[in-house]
């Protein structure tokens, strides 16, 4: 009996087993069928050393597993990548993919490195020096790093360039699911941003305040379905997709043809109607005023933001014409602004008069002002903002401009760099004091 209980108490002393994880395994595996003379063969690097220095997490946007920054980047694996064919390399990619799929229970088909959203882009010729540096205003990730997988096509000098429709059915496209909303890009072509879930789940909330202090914000789901939101840089429809499933309609801008076309196949996933206007539609008679009579969820410009003022006063001017003029509409419509998201990274302040002119006939409104702040700085910056805003408003433009406007509350959706956090400032206005 005492001979039993002492087995099983070194049963239950013996350490367990640390799992082997998938990377590593498949890197086990790879590494043991490499020929001899690679600088693993030659012993100038160790297996055990590169399966540690392997990366231990991944995120998967289906079909593509995504490694983080600075996978397989140390010297070691500098070394060993140096001496190795591309079809040995090619090995180890499959065996990593193969290794999570096994884990998964799902086949994943495409590997890449994620790398930070450069600043600014370099044209791909043979020409470029550092003076041809220019903003990548489009925010490309120009620096993914595609390991295993047929990512599309790259012959285009940016995003910028012409797409076409073919350039789009041959592109890869992955996708996600937040907040029970799907989003959907081409990530050759198209940057995502996983950190804005938070940001995007209290835009879901928004209107069904839990502080006293914001009650005033407080607003039934029917109610909205009357109500606009504009976008001033839509992207693939981050903040988008958050207003059309809180019932309302949304108006948004966007530059880069390929995020234009991942907000058009989110919508579409998500069951909502989606319009895009581009090209020559921007330069033709398009009857604004009957597109915001219908009742088409999502509208998207492709174009400059500089314009959506234009466009917006375009539309309300085609929208009066359909209700005062010969065969006007039966029921009057009205473009009601609820909600203007300024949602740009470093700051979205050059699109904040036209966000103010855009809103001044509206009843009340928020603006979602996204801006880098270092964190000493917040205060001081939401009082800067609040005083820039109130300058802004004209009461001469429009009678019926808001006499009260500042700076309600301030979000710290996620750091950005050390001391430095993404703030949204929530600026609120209303036509009368105590709206």
């Amino acid at each position: 009996m005492a001979a039993n209980e002492n087995q099983n108490k070194r049963q239950h002393l013996k350490p367990k087993q640390k799992p082997i994880l998938p990377i590593e395994a498949a890197i086990t595996a790879w590494a043991s069928n490499l020929p001899s003379e690679s600088a693993l063969g030659r012993g100038e690097v160790d297996a055990a050393e590169l399966a540690a220095q392997a990366p231990k997490r991944w995120t998967v946007y289906e079909p593509m597993v995504l490694l983080p920054s600075g996978s397989f980047a140390t010297s070691a694996w500098t070394s060993l990548k140096s001496t190795l064919s591309s079809s040995q390399l090619y090995n180890l990619w499959s065996n990593i993919l193969l290794e999570i799929s096994r884990k998964s229970g799902t086949s994943y088909t495409h590997l890449a490195v994620n790398e930070g959203i450069p600043l600014h882009l370099r044209e791909h010729d043979d020409s470029s020096t550092a003076d041809n540096d220019n903003e990548n205003i489009l925010r490309s990730p120009s620096g993914l790093q595609i390991l295993y997988g047929d990512f599309g096509k790259y012959n285009q000098r940016s995003a910028a360039d012409v797409a076409t429709e073919s350039d789009f059915e041959a592109a890869f496209w992955v996708s996600t699911k937040q907040n029970g909303i799907y989003q959907t890009w081409a990530p050759r072509w198209t940057m995502f941003s996983r950190g804005n879930i938070k940001e995007k789940a209290r835009v879901l909330s928004f209107h069904q305040p839990t502080e006293p202090a914001l009650q005033h914000r407080a607003m039934n789901p029917s109610a909205l379905r009357d109500k606009w939101a504009v976008d001033m840089y839509a992207g693939i429809g981050y903040f988008v997709f958050s207003y059309a499933k809180l019932g309302m309609r949304v108006l948004c801008w966007e530059l880069n043809p390929w995020s234009v076309e991942g907000l058009r196949r989110g919508a579409v996933a998500n069951g909502w109607s989606v319009r895009v206007i581009r090209g020559d539609e921007l330069t033709s008679d398009v009857d604004l005023g009957a597109m915001i009579a219908g009742d088409t969820r999502i509208v998207v410009f492709q174009e400059d933001n500089a314009m959506a003022l234009q466009r917006i006063e375009q539309a309300r001017q085609k929208l009066a014409d359909h209700q005062h003029g010969p065969g006007s509409i039966d029921e009057p419509s009205s473009l009601d602004v609820l909600h203007v998201n300024c949602g740009f990274l470093p700051t979205s302040e050059p699109c904040w008069k036209d966000a103010i002119t855009i809103t001044q006939d509206s009843p009340r409104v928020w603006l979602h002002l996204h801006e880098n702040v270092g964190v000493a700085d917040i205060e001081k910056r939401k009082t800067e903002i609040g005083d820039k805003l109130t300058s802004m408003v004209s009461r001469e433009d429009s009678p019926r401009a808001p006499v009260a406007i500042g700076v309600e509350h301030v979000e710290l959706v996620k750091t950005y760099a050390p001391g430095v956090w993404h703030c949204v400032f929530d600026s609120y206005s209303c036509a009368s004091e105590g709206a």
